[in-house]
């Protein structure tokens, strides 16, 4: 959960790295609860319910992701590959799926490492 929230924090920033762990913990916990609140709209039968969470953490999905792709060396810009039908969300999957550049890259340090003690 805690990585969950740490994406919250991050609501909408698109620099820097984000680890595979943070990126799957943020789509897990985010599929928990659109599963959660669509079983409670449909019962309800309220499907503006269902929007609710898809507009509340559509920066922090959008933010997590690009930081995610920047991991992996890639621009942000990737990103809008998601809406070519079919190939682009299997590329983006791909691209979220590989492990991140070793060391630090243009878009920052690698998360992976701890920060260095002065």
């Amino acid at each position: 959960m805690s990585w969950f929230l740490e994406a919250l924090k991050k609501y909408a920033v698109f620099s820097g790295r984000a680890r595979r762990k943070e990126y799957w913990m943020f789509v897990l916990f985010y599929s928990i609860i659109y599963a959660v609140v669509l079983g409670i709209g449909v019962a309800a039968k309220m499907p503006a319910l269902i929007a609710l969470p898809v507009l509340a953490l559509l920066l922090p999905g959008w933010g997590v992701t690009v930081r995610r792709l920047h991991d992996t060396g890639r621009s942000g810009w990737w990103i809008l590959l998601g809406i070519v039908p079919l190939v682009g969300p299997i590329v983006l999957l791909v691209f979220s799926a590989t492990e991140g550049e070793a060391g630090p890259n243009k878009y920052g340090p690698n998360p992976k490492e701890a920060p260095a003690l002065v």
